[in-house]
């Protein structure tokens, strides 16, 4: 090896050592972070990445929140669910209450996330006038109905709760074949005691099953005759095969010109009941709880009717205090149920 090779690589050794010697004082030399510092540097980070988080968070919901309001508009708009849920709740009052309307074009429905609930006031006709009897609250999650909220402005209180008891508690028209569990008696006495000054509600069981037409023809003519108890082959039990209490259904007894009426004219009273009981028999459960009865046994009991046709237990009427008084002279009527009272309006 040349003297001169030699010393190029002696220089480039010195250049090295010189150049780690420079780093490590360097190294020691640089500025260092004290511990407090280094947890603020920490706590920034972390800070930094939540808030990140959370604005990653919030834009998904903004994202998914109109997705799913959308998705709920459309599973009630599609195929008109919304107005079929509707459409159950209102006609189920019309069959399962008796005296009882509402006014459909009255009717509020509001959607919410994968809910909805309807809204609605119902009437009673006491004597010639229609009074708030109830406002209505349901609420549906999805298709499932739970048991409706209520506001009662009747003098009588309607039975609180769902079941065998609220059943047995609002029951007021009886079949023939029945028996009737209060003092019949007692009942005329109460009407008795009314002013002449007032007109009544009053719900009338019969000793005889009677055909629609000669309802009328049977009673005073000083009275209006607003609902028909129908005999549907269970009331004279009184019980379903699972021994559940069976209440009445029936249907208005005169038509109903107003356009959100079913029972306007367009068919017979009779017609449109069958039409009724051939819906809630695919709306079952919703009808039952809309209704507030366990046991509704809508199949058996249209199958009945279409085979033996229409036959009428019960009605409800109403008129001046004085002109109810004389159902008691009338072998037709087997018992009476004295409902709501109001000072005299009568035509």
């Amino acid at each position: 090896m040349s003297d001169e090779h030699k010393q190029d690589q002696n220089n480039d050794e010195n250049l090295y050592k010189a150049y780690m010697m420079k780093t490590k004082n360097d190294i020691h030399t640089s500025p260092s972070l004290s511990e407090e510092e280094q947890k603020e540097i920490i706590k920034v980070g972390s800070n930094t990445a939540r808030n990140a988080t959370v604005m990653i968070s919030l834009a998904i919901l903004l994202l998914i929140l109109p997705l799913m309001t959308l998705i709920t508009y459309l599973y009630y708009g599609i195929g008109g669910k919304a107005n079929t849920m509707i459409d159950v709740v209102g006609k189920t009052i019309y069959v399962t209450e008796p005296n009882v309307s509402l006014e459909e074009m009255e009717i509020e429905s509001e959607i919410g996330l994968f809910s909805m609930n309807v809204n609605f006031d119902t009437f009673k006709r006491i004597g010639s006038e229609d009074y708030l009897a109830e406002k209505v609250d349901v609420y549906f999650g999805l298709d499932k109905p739970k048991f409706p909220e209520k506001i009662s402005f009747l003098e009588q209180l309607p039975p609180m709760g769902y079941g065998i008891d609220v059943v047995k508690d609002g029951q007021k028209m009886y079949h023939p074949d029945a028996g009737v569990p209060f003092n019949m008696s007692d009942e005329w006495d109460v009407l008795k005691g009314l002013p002449d000054g007032t007109v009544a509600e009053a719900y009338l069981s019969f000793s005889e099953l009677m055909k629609p037409n000669e309802i009328e023809k049977a009673l005073p003519k000083e009275m209006e005759i607003r609902w028909l108890a129908v005999d549907t082959g269970l009331e004279a039990k009184q019980m379903d095969k699972e021994g559940v209490p069976i209440t009445p259904i029936g249907y208005p007894a005169q038509v109903d010109s107003t356009t959100w009426s079913p029972f306007d004219g367009d068919q017979t009273n009779e017609e449109v009941f069958l039409d009724i009981l051939k819906l809630l028999e695919k709306n079952e459960q919703t009808a039952e709880i809309v209704s507030k009865i366990k046991s509704l046994e809508i199949k058996e009991r249209r199958e009945y009717v279409e085979d033996k046709g229409i036959l009428i237990y019960g009605a409800v009427v109403t008129g001046p205090v004085p002109e109810l008084r004389k159902l008691e002279q009338m072998k037709v009527v087997r018992a009476i149920k004295v409902g709501e009272v109001k000072l005299w309006n009568w035509k």
